[in-house]
């Protein structure tokens, strides 16, 4: 994603409720890995992590496809209680072409680490054709606010490290990489062999 070119007036941004999750998710997630970055342990790990990207032979990575309990929007209310989550979601005149969703207060979420004042960006999506546009840096600047109001302090975003636009979207965005974890999707055969990033961004 780069800064919009484009009059962010263009674009409204909603909040909607849980019942527009079924358009929520015909807006496409995939996107083609054409790098990523290969994290490297110094001096086995003692030395540090250090991310050193890489061609790779080009693929569609499609996450909401995964079998995974909570693959997809349509799958979150099965697994979570939604009820303190908020979704947004980007509308050109009355067409959806992007989305995201912030989740606050969910005891069964691990990633919140029992925090009340932390808050997740658990999913960002944008349009494929509409990519580019600043749509994704509207949708996150809607959710800090969104977050904000709610009395959360910090955001976390967990993202891959085949994910490298994503990567540098979230450190444009002003987000910091906090953790870096190798071994985290070991359990998952779709997932090994990726790391998972986590970002942080103080509100």
């Amino acid at each position: 994603m780069t800064t919009s070119k484009v009059p962010a007036q263009k674009y409204e941004i909603r909040e909607v409720g849980q019942e527009s999750l079924y358009a929520y998710a015909k807006i496409p997630i995939a996107f083609m890995v054409m790098s990523i970055l290969r994290v490297k342990a110094m001096e086995g790990g003692l030395g540090g992590l250090k991310l050193v990207e890489e061609k790779v032979k080009a693929y569609e990575k499609d996450y909401d496809q995964l079998e995974l309990e909570s693959a997809g929007p349509l799958a979150w209310p099965k697994q979570f209680d939604l009820s303190t989550w908020g979704f947004l979601m980007a509308f050109d005149r009355q067409r959806p072409i992007g989305g995201a969703t912030i989740a606050v207060k969910t005891p069964s979420l691990h990633m919140l680490e029992g925090r009340h004042e932390l808050a997740i960006l658990w999913d960002i999506r944008v349009h494929p054709k509409r990519r580019g546009k600043g749509i994704g840096e509207l949708l996150f600047k809607h959710s800090l606010e969104w977050a904000r109001g709610r009395g959360c302090r910090q955001m976390k975003i967990e993202t891959q490290n085949i994910n490298v636009g994503a990567c540098r979207f979230y450190a444009r965005m002003g987000c910091e990489l906090g953790a870096i974890h190798r071994k985290a999707y070991h359990s998952s055969p779709e997932l090994a062999r990726e790391a998972m990033l986590l970002w942080y961004i103080d509100l």
